[in-house]
C-alpha cells in the first residue's frame, strides 16, 4: 500500500507543478486552486508512504517521479526543448529511482 500511495503522490506532484506553471505566478484562480489541492494531497500521501518506507527511499522516488513527469510534460505539452544532455539527465534520474526501489523494502 505504501508504494501505491507513493506513486500517486508522485503523479500529484507532476500535476501541481504543471498547474503552478499555468497559474502564471498564482495570478489565475483555477490553476492556483489545482496547485494547492494537489500539493496538499501529494504531501499527505507522501506522509502515509513514509510511515512504512525509509525517508531516503520515499523522498527520492517521490521527487524523481515529479522530476521525470514534469520533464515529459514540459516537452509534450509546453514544447520545451529536447536535448541530448536533458535526455541523459532524465535517464540518470530514472536509473536512480529504479535503484532506490530495488534497494528499498519490498
Amino acid at each position: 500500500m505504501a508504494w501505491i500511495c507513493l506513486f500517486i503522490a508522485g503523479i500529484l506532484e507532476v500535476i501541481w507543478a504543471f498547474a503552478m506553471k499555468k497559474s502564471l505566478g498564482f495570478t489565475l484562480v483555477t490553476p492556483t486552486i489545482i496547485t494547492i489541492v494537489t500539493m496538499i494531497a501529494s504531501f499527505g500521501l507522501l506522509s502515509v508512504a513514509m510511515k512504512t518506507l525509509p525517508l531516503g527511499t520515499a523522498y527520492t522516488i517521490w521527487t524523481g517521479i515529479g522530476a521525470i513527469g514534469a520533464f515529459i510534460l514540459g516537452i509534450a505539452v509546453l514544447g520545451e526543448s529536447v536535448t541530448l544532455t536533458r535526455i541523459i539527465a532524465a535517464l540518470l534520474i530514472i536509473s536512480g529511482i529504479i535503484t532506490m526501489k530495488l534497494a528499498g523494502p519490498h
